[in-house]
């Protein structure tokens, strides 16, 4: 173990050993110097050099956790491993955050859940490429394995009512589970699935146009509040305008005042609405 302790002065507070390497730190001796370091991090004020040597050092000696729990996950997914090391990484660090050493409890047994609970909300969370309900995520996975089994007995693909008799399920949800699994996997519209002598088309040729009345939408949406907190003269001004279309000499005289006078009050007007729009986009 490559651990180095500095000298210091006879009344200096009790310092940590300093580790070169606390990644090649053996996970028998980091258990005891983990121990070591926590009972020090407790009396350590956060933010300060020492403390962040300390947690560092324990985030670093106790990586050999991480690796081992990650192991366990190398065929659950396309995800390189050094990826789940990384989520799990995230696990380890909120296990020392909260890792209370006056309770007793061994940190290898404290951290594993911590660590392992990273991990699988990270494959929840990017393994579909849409939302699906958490049963349908179940039943497509013991769909695979009853499609599979019926087609290596029948010579066949299975019916849904085949299916749903192996599965012990309704055969509406055996249906359901079909749909959730064109969920699991997303195909980039920019996907090539035709050649022709006029060019290469891609998904997003089949699948429509940008509506331009969109972006007109969402601007009502916006302008919506912005209408509301003007004054009532300043609301009535705007529907003769733009709701009865009047001209500014038609809102005038509506109104009992000029012209320019009305021209003055939509110019102000409209500046507000479209900086107020500007700043909510």
């Amino acid at each position: 173990m490559a651990v180095t302790t500095e000298v210091r002065a006879p009344h200096a507070p009790t310092e940590l050993p300093r580790v070169t390497d606390p990644s090649k730190v053996p996970p028998n001796d980091a258990r005891g110097l983990s121990k070591l370091f926590f009972d020090r991090l407790a009396t350590l004020e956060e933010g300060t050099p020492e403390y962040q040597y300390a947690r560092n050092t324990l985030i670093e000696m106790n990586m050999t956790l991480v690796r081992y729990a990650a192991g366990r996950f190398r065929s659950r997914g396309p995800q390189e491993l050094e990826d789940i090391v990384q989520v799990g990484m995230i696990g380890l660090i909120k296990a020392i955050d909260r890792f209370d050493i006056s309770r007793e409890v061994e940190f290898t047994s404290f951290a594993v859940p911590y660590i392992v609970g990273e991990i699988k909300r990270f494959f929840r969370d990017t393994s579909w490429a849409v939302h699906v309900p958490r049963r349908l995520q179940e039943a497509r996975v013991e769909l695979a394995k009853a499609t599979e089994e019926l087609s290596s007995r029948l010579g066949r693909t299975p019916t849904t009512r085949e299916l749903s008799e192996l599965m012990n399920l309704p055969e509406q949800e055996v249906r359901d589970a079909k749909v959730a699994s064109n969920g699991y996997r997303s195909a980039s519209l920019d996907a090539a699935v035709s050649s022709s002598e006029d060019g290469e088309s891609v998904l997003a040729d089949f699948i429509g146009a940008e509506d331009a009345g969109l972006e007109l939408v969402e601007d009502l949406h916006c302008l919506a509040p912005l209408l509301a907190e003007l004054d009532p003269r300043d609301r009535e001004i705007i529907h003769l305008r733009f709701v009865e279309e009047l001209t500014q000499a038609q809102i005038g005289e509506r109104l009992g005042i000029s012209q320019m006078h009305v021209s003055r009050l939509l110019n102000r007007v409209l500046t507000r609405l479209r900086q107020g729009l500007q700043t909510t986009r």
